[in-house]
C-alpha cells in the first residue's frame, strides 16, 4: 500500500447480496484497500437473512482490507433499509430478519393505513404511506404470525443499526434510515407513540437516534474485526442516502438507481409529504429531506427476462408494438404488491430482442414516472440525469433512460457510492466537514454526460395506458377469482 496522504476512514455497504468495505484516503477520496463477501437470501414471497451472516461478511471484507483497515481512524456502516431485526435480550437474533422486499406484509400496510386515519395522516406524520417494504408493517405481520417470536423480541433494529451495535455496544441509528421504519415522524424528528402503541411496539426496544455529525459510539474490545479499540464509529445510515452522500449531491440533482431495486431520488430542502404514496418522504443523512420513489423490479427482473430469451443483456432490439411490466416480485412503485410480469402486444413477428428491449422499457417507465413527483417544482428539468448503481454502466440501461427521460444523463466514474458515502460520513466525524462536501472534494460524481436525446412519448404513452388497463389484473391478490 503506498502511503496515503490523510488519515484513513472506513465505509461500509451491507447490501441485500453481500457486504463490501472501502478504505478511503480522506485528504484525496482514493480507495487504499477493498473486500467484499456474499450473503444469503431466501426466495419467494418471503425474503429473509440471517443477521449473523452481514457480521460475517462484514469480517471477512476487512479481512481482504489487510492492514490498512487496522489503520483507520473512524468507520461509517451504510446498509439496506426497512429491514427487522428482532434480538433477544443476549443481543442474538430470535429469527432471521425480514428484508425491505419481503411484500408478505402487504395486508397489514393496508390495514394500517386505513386503521390510523389514512393516506392524508401517514404522509403528515411520517412523510410516505407505509406499504409492505416499509418496517413498521414487517412488525405487524410478525405480531400476527409468530407472536412468540415478537414476545422474545427485547430490540428492534435495522441492517446497518446491527452492525454498528456490535461494533460498539450501543443500540444507535440515524434520522435518514430510521425515517423508513414508519414509526419515525419526520415533523418532530421522534419516535411516533401513537404509531408504536397502536402496532404494540415499546419505544424502549428501539435504538437512541443519532444526529448528523454526532459519534454514535467507539469500536470496542472483544471482536473478530481489524479495527483498533477506540476507533470512531459514525452513526451511519440506509443506502440510498448513503449513495447521497457519496455523491455529495447538491438540492435538486435527479439520481436514479439501477439495482436490485430502482430508485429515483434528489436532496431536498422541504420535507416530503405525498398522500398517493409514489414518493416516500425520507430523511437523508445530513439534515435536509431525500424524497424518494422505490421500485422493486429492477436489474435481476430484466436480466432475468434476458436468461428466459437465453439472450445475452445487451441484446435489444428497437420495437413498437410490445409491452412488458417486469413486476416479477409484485411491485412497490406502483403500489402492487400481488402483482407479476405482464406481456402485452406479443404478435409472429416480434422478436427476442424486442421483448428484452420491452422489459428494460417497463422498469425505466416505472421509475421515471415517479420522478416529477421526487423534484421540487424549482428544479431544473435539464439538469443530467444521475444515473448510479449495478446496471449504471450497461449500454441497454443508459439508451433506455436517455430514450425515455429527454434529459442528459451522467454516468459517475466512482463505483460503490454507498460506501463512499459511508466513508465521507467517517471523515466528516474526523475534519468537522460536510460528509457530502467531502465527497464534492474527492470528485466522486465526475463522469461522462449523454446528450439529451428526443423523449419517447409513443411508448411512454403506451406503458401508461397498458397499466392503467391491466390495473384490476395486477391488483388481484393470489386466490381471488
Amino acid at each position: 500500500m503506498s502511503a496515503a496522504e490523510g488519515p484513513l476512514v472506513v465505509g461500509v455497504d451491507t447490501s441485500t447480496q453481500s457486504t463490501k468495505a472501502l478504505v478511503v484516503d480522506v485528504a484525496t477520496g482514493r480507495v487504499v484497500a477493498s473486500g467484499q463477501a456474499p450473503h444469503t437470501v431466501t426466495s419467494g414471497a418471503g425474503r429473509e437473512s440471517d443477521p449473523r451472516q452481514w457480521w460475517d461478511a462484514l469480517t471477512e471484507a476487512l479481512r481482504q482490507c489487510g492492514e490498512a483497515a487496522h489503520e483507520a481512524a473512524a468507520v461509517s456502516i451504510g446498509g439496506q433499509q426497512h429491514g427487522l431485526v428482532t434480538l433477544d435480550g443476549h443481543g442474538e437474533p430470535v429469527r432471521p430478519a425480514l428484508l425491505w422486499n419481503d411484500v408478505r406484509s402487504a395486508p397489514q400496510a393496508s390495514r394500517l393505513v386505513e386503521e390510523l386515519g389514512g393516506a392524508k395522516f401517514w404522509a403528515q406524520r411520517t412523510g410516505s404511506l407505509p406499504t409492505a417494504s416499509f418496517t413498521v408493517t414487517k412488525w405487524a405481520w410478525l405480531a400476527e404470525h409468530e407472536p412468540d417470536a415478537v414476545r422474545a423480541t427485547k430490540s428492534v433494529r435495522l441492517p446497518h443499526d446491527y452492525l454498528t451495535e456490535r461494533l460498539t455496544g450501543q443500540g444507535t441509528t440515524d434520522r435518514g434510515d430510521a425515517s423508513g421504519t414508519g414509526w419515525w415522524a419526520s415533523g418532530t424528528e421522534a419516535y411516533d407513540e401513537e404509531i408504536l402503541a397502536h402496532v404494540g411496539l415499546d419505544p424502549a426496544l428501539l435504538p437512541r437516534v443519532v444526529r448528523p455529525g454526532e459519534v454514535a459510539g467507539t469500536v470496542r474490545d472483544g471482536h473478530d474485526l481489524p479495527f483498533s479499540k477506540g476507533t470512531l464509529v459514525a452513526c451511519g445510515t440506509g443506502d440510498n442516502a448513503a449513495a447521497a452522500l457519496g455523491l455529495g449531491v447538491r438540492p435538486g440533482t435527479p439520481v436514479m438507481s439501477l439495482g436490485t431495486s430502482g430508485t429515483v431520488y434528489a436532496v431536498s430542502e422541504h420535507r416530503p409529504a405525498d398522500p398517493t404514496g409514489t414518493v416516500a418522504g425520507f430523511a437523508d443523512a445530513r439534515g435536509d429531506w431525500l424524497p424518494l420513489a422505490c421500485t422493486l423490479n429492477c436489474t435481476l427482473a430484466v436480466d432475468r427476462v434476458a436468461a428466459l430469451l437465453g439472450l445475452d443483456r445487451e441484446a435489444v432490439e428497437p420495437g413498437r408494438g410490445v409491452t412488458l411490466l417486469p413486476f416479477l416480485d409484485g411491485e412497490r412503485t406502483p403500489n402492487l404488491p400481488h402483482s407479476s410480469g405482464l406481456l402485452h402486444g406479443l404478435r409472429h413477428d416480434t422478436t427476442g430482442g424486442q421483448l428484452l428491449q420491452a422489459a428494460y422499457d417497463g422498469a425505466v417507465y416505472s421509475l421515471l414516472a415517479a420522478l416529477d413527483l421526487v423534484l421540487d417544482q424549482d428544479a431544473d428539468p435539464s439538469a443530467p440525469l444521475l444515473l448510479i448503481g449495478g446496471g449504471a454502466r450497461g449500454t441497454a440501461w443508459q439508451q433506455t433512460v436517455r430514450r425515455l427521460s429527454g434529459r442528459p444523463v451522467q454516468v459517475p466514474e466512482a463505483k460503490e457510492l454507498v460506501a463512499l458515502g459511508a466513508a465521507a460520513q467517517a471523515a466528516g466525524l474526523l475534519t468537522g466537514e460536510d460528509p457530502a462536501a467531502v465527497a464534492r472534494r474527492w470528485g466522486t460524481a465526475r463522469g461522462p454526460v449523454l446528450d439529451a436525446v428526443e423523449r419517447d412519448e409513443e411508448t411512454l404513452s403506451r406503458l401508461a395506458g397498458v397499466l392503467s388497463d391491466a390495473a384490476p389484473l395486477l391488483e388481484r391478490a393470489p386466490g381471488d377469482s
